[in-house]
């Protein structure tokens, strides 16, 4: 790889092939301003960086700071490799990819106008007007003042005034919140993780016989609330198993590891440490990264790692046991 060093940029234009950029890259002059950076491959900025537009035609490629653009960051659709962005992304306009082949890992926040991404793994939330999300996780939120269309991903949670679903959506928090009905398109199933034993999961043992699950009813599951203050009046729809949740809170759902596994997994590339998360089945330690979260979801929204549905099922006694 490439050391760039004394190297003169164009000054509306830059493009990087096998570069390694040892420090941001950031206008230092007003026509800088109107900078695109072009990066077709195997490169390594090691600070923040600004641009007009940025176009990333192909991986690998690993960004250090934090990015921001005035006019978009694209993704080209026939990108391969890893591409990792190591802390925030915004743009005050749109962030699209629509790359299948390439292994594409946000680290921490994203915003913008508009945001579209494919197969993307994002460990923070994802804050636009418009959302567009296609076979993704997100362990943060995903938080849209317009809109969002999401298919077939794995989300925290979400909020927005219109949402359109389809195929499996699986939430990891209880709760998820719209203005209008959400839009399911046929054969649509919301899933609710908050009592999967994910920590058993991960570790490949057994899951805990009252973990599980859940599919939520469009209908049975939706609570609409109307908040009113002064003269201003809204009507929220909140789709929840919050219920199940504090039921089976009292039991003990400390031993699922849930908490554990989403907050190493939000750290991104802060967890700078490995840590273990216990013992597997063969009495191994298994250790827990955010490479290893990434696949471990993934394979759940795949299919290659099946949960059991819940119960549903509790004994009363069990908690009041809780309380003698």
């Amino acid at each position: 790889m490439q050391e760039l060093t004394e190297i003169h940029f164009n000054d509306n234009n830059i493009q990087l092939k096998d570069n390694l950029v040892k420090g941001p890259i950031l206008p230092e002059k007003i026509n800088e301003l109107e900078r695109t950076i072009t990066i077709q491959g195997n490169a390594i900025i090691e600070g923040a960086v600004y641009a007009h537009k940025l176009e990333i035609q192909n991986g690998d490629l690993e960004i250090q700071g934090a990015v921001f653009t005035q006019l978009e960051m694209y993704i080209n659709s026939e990108a391969s490799g890893k591409i990792s962005f190591n802390k925030s992304v915004a743009s005050a306009n749109s962030i699209v990819s629509r790359a299948n082949k390439c292994n594409l890992l946000f680290c921490s926040d994203i915003n913008a106008k508009t945001v579209t991404l494919y197969n993307a793994f994002v460990s923070g939330s994802i804050y636009a007007d418009e959302i567009i999300l296609q076979n993704c996780v997100v362990i943060g939120g995903v938080f849209a003042t317009q809109s969002i269309d999401i298919t077939n991903s794995i989300v925290g949670t979400f909020n927005s005034q219109t949402v359109k679903a389809s195929e499996n959506i699986w939430l990891l928090l209880p709760s998820a919140f719209t203005i209008e009905k959400i839009n399911f398109i046929p054969g649509t199933k919301l899933f609710n993780l908050s009592l999967a034993d994910l920590g058993a999961l991960y570790k490949g043992n057994k899951e805990s016989p009252e973990s599980g699950k859940i599919e939520m009813d469009f209908k049975v599951d939706e609570l609409k609330s109307t908040l009113m203050h002064e003269d201003t009046q809204r009507t929220i729809r909140s789709y929840s198993v919050v219920g199940k949740v504090l039921a089976a809170d009292l039991l003990d759902m400390d031993k699922f590891q849930n908490h554990f596994l989403l907050i190493a997994a939000s750290l991104g590339s802060q967890l700078n440490m490995e840590y273990n998360i216990g013992v597997n089945s063969k009495d191994e330690a298994v250790p827990i990264s955010f490479e290893k979260i990434k696949n471990f979801f993934f394979n759940i929204l795949n299919g290659k790692i099946l949960i059991q549905d819940v119960s549903g099922k509790f004994n009363i006694s069990d908690i009041t046991g809780k309380f003698n």
